[in-house]
C-alpha cells in the first residue's frame, strides 16, 4: 500500500485486529524467540515499555558526545588527497556507537572481542548469501564445517558466548552509575516488578544491534552523497553549521533546521527498506473498497510512498526545502514504519545521524568521486549505494567560522580504502 489513506488504516490495526511479530517469525533463528520484533499482545507491548526509557529525553541526549568523540576518532586519520570509501567509514562509527552506548565498552579484551565477533556476523549477513542463511532455518544446518550453514552457527555461537558473558559479568559487578543501555535495561521492571531475563536481554542486544548498525551506516552514506552531489545543498548546510560556532553542544546541533531536513530528504529519497513489517490479519478488513480476510498480509510501501508526485513534487529531485516548507503525516513519511511497531530507536538513529554528519562536515572539506548517479543495491534488507560511495579528502578546516580556509598535508602516495 502507498496510499496514504490506505497507511492510516493499517497503522490503526490494534493487537487484537492483527499480527506483525508472526509475519517476522522468520527472523526467530537469528534474533531469538523473545525478540521485540517476534512478539505481538501483551508480549509485544511489555518488552516496547521496557525498551522504550533509553532511546528518548536526556538519556538520549547524554550520548551526544560519546558520538561526536567516535566519529573524530574514526576520521582522525583522514588526510588531504586521501580517497575513501564513504560506507565503510560510516559502519566503523555505528559500530563504535553501539558498542560504548549499548554495552559501555570502548577498549580492553571484552570490548576487542566482541566488536570483532560482532563485526564478522555484520558483514556475513549483509552479503547475499548470508542473508540467505540467516532468514532460512534449514540452510542453517551443518553439512560440513566449511558450510554456509556451520559458519553461520558458529559465528552466532561465539557472539551469544560473548553476550551472555558480559550480562552475567554485569550481574554480578554492576555499577550504579553507568549510562549505556545494556545497564539500563537491566534495570527495567514491568509492571509485575519482573526484569528481563538473561534470554531476553540477549535477543534484544542483538536485535538492536542488527537494526541499529547497517542501517545507520547506509544513511550517512547516502547523506554524504546528496550532500556532495549538490553544492547549493552542501553550502547552505555550511553556512548552518557555520553559524553556532565551534563550541555548540549536540543539542543544539539536532535542532538546526536544514541539517534535519537533509536528513529527511535523505530518508525520504531512499529510505533503509522498501516496505514496512506485515501485518497478518486476525479479523476481516476492508481497505479503500478492497476486501482482505483473516491471515492476509499487508504492508504499507515505503519506497513508493516516498516518491508519490502527489505528495513529493519531483520525487526523485533530491529536495531537503520539502521538509521545511510544510510537514508531513505518519502516513505520507515513515521512514522507521508506524503504529504500534515504529522503530523503537527512530530517534537516537536521527540524532547520530545530524550529529556524526555535522562533526565530520566541521572537520573536513571532501569531494565525490562517482563520475555518475549511484545505483542501489541490497545489503542484507536495507537499500544501499553500489560501491559504498567514494570520496577524497580536500583538505581539513583549519576554521569553522570561515568553512572555505582549508589546511592541506601531502596526500599519502597510492592510499585508498
Amino acid at each position: 500500500m502507498s496510499d496514504p489513506q490506505a497507511i492510516e488504516q493499517l497503522f490503526s490495526l490494534t493487537a487484537t485486529q492483527a499480527e506483525v511479530g508472526r509475519a517476522n517469525q522468520i527472523l526467530q533463528p537469528t534474533l531469538g524467540e523473545h525478540s521485540v520484533l517476534l512478539l505481538d499482545g501483551d508480549r509485544h507491548q511489555r518488552q516496547r515499555h521496557l525498551l522504550m526509557p533509553p532511546f528518548h529525553g536526556e538519556r538520549m541526549r547524554a550520548y551526544g558526545d560519546v558520538i561526536r568523540q567516535i566519529t573524530n576518532q574514526v576520521t582522525a586519520e583522514w588526510q588531504a588527497g586521501r580517497k575513501i570509501v564513504a560506507r565503510s567509514f560510516m559502519q566503523e562509527i555505528s559500530l563504535q556507537v553501539i558498542m560504548q552506548t549499548v554495552f559501555g565498552l570502548d577498549q580492553g579484551d571484552r570490548y576487542t572481542n566482541l566488536k570483532q565477533n560482532l563485526q564478522a556476523f555484520l558483514e556475513v549477513t549483509a552479503t547475499r548469501l548470508g542473508f540467505v542463511v540467516a532468514l532460512f532455518p534449514f540452510l542453517q544446518r551443518d553439512y560440513g564445517a566449511w558450510s554456509p550453514g556451520a559458519r553461520f552457527n558458529r559465528m552466532k555461537q561465539g557472539i551469544d558466548d560473548r553476550l551472555y558473558a558480559e550480562i552475567r559479568s554485569r550481574r554480578q559487578t554492576e555499577e550504579g552509575d553507568r549510562t549505556d543501555i545494556l545497564h539500563l535495561l537491566m534495570q527495567a521492571r514491568d509492571e509485575a516488578g519482573q526484569p528481563m531475563t538473561d534470554g531476553e536481554l540477549r535477543d534484544e542486544l542483538i536485535t538492536l544491534l542488527l537494526a541499529g548498525h547497517e542501517t545507520t551506516a547506509t544513511a550517512l552514506s547516502w547523506a554524504l552523497y546528496w550532500i556532495h552531489q549538490l553544492p547549493e545543498v552542501k553550502a547552505r548546510l555550511l553556512a548552518e553549521l557555520a553559524s553556532l560556532g565551534s563550541d555548540a553542544d549536540g543539542t543544539a546541533i539536532a535542532r538546526l533546521p536544514y541539517l534535519g531536513a537533509i536528513c529527511s530528504e535523505t530518508l525520504r529519497i531512499y529510505p533503509i527498506t522498501m516496505i514496512t513489517p506485515p501485518r497478518i490479519l486476525t479479523l476481516p478488513m476492508a481497505v479503500m473498497g478492497y476486501e482482505f480476510e483473516p491471515n492476509a498480509m499487508l504492508a504499507a510501501c515505503i519506497y513508493q510512498t516516498h516518491r508519490r508526485p502527489d505528495l513529493y513534487p519531483e520525487p526523485l529531485q533530491f529536495k531537503p526545502e520539502r521538509f521545511l516548507e510544510r510537514s508531513f503525516s505518519p502516513y505520507e513519511y515513515l521512514p522507521f514504519g508506524g503504529g504500534n511497531r515504529r522503530c523503537i530507536g527512530a530517534a537516537f538513529a536521527l540524532y547520530e545521524m545530524k550529529l556524526a554528519l555535522a562533526t565530520i562536515l566541521t572537520q573536513f572539506d571532501l569531494q565525490l568521486l562517482e563520475p555518475r548517479p549511484v545505483k542501489t543495491i541490497r545489503r542484507g534488507v536495507t537499500l544501499a549505494p553500489q560501491g559504498g560511495i567514494r570520496m577524497q579528502v580536500v583538505g581539513r578546516r583549519s576554521s569553522f567560522a570561515a568553512p572555505d580556509q582549508l589546511t592541506t598535508v601531502p596526500a599519502p602516495v597510492g592510499r585508498s580504502d
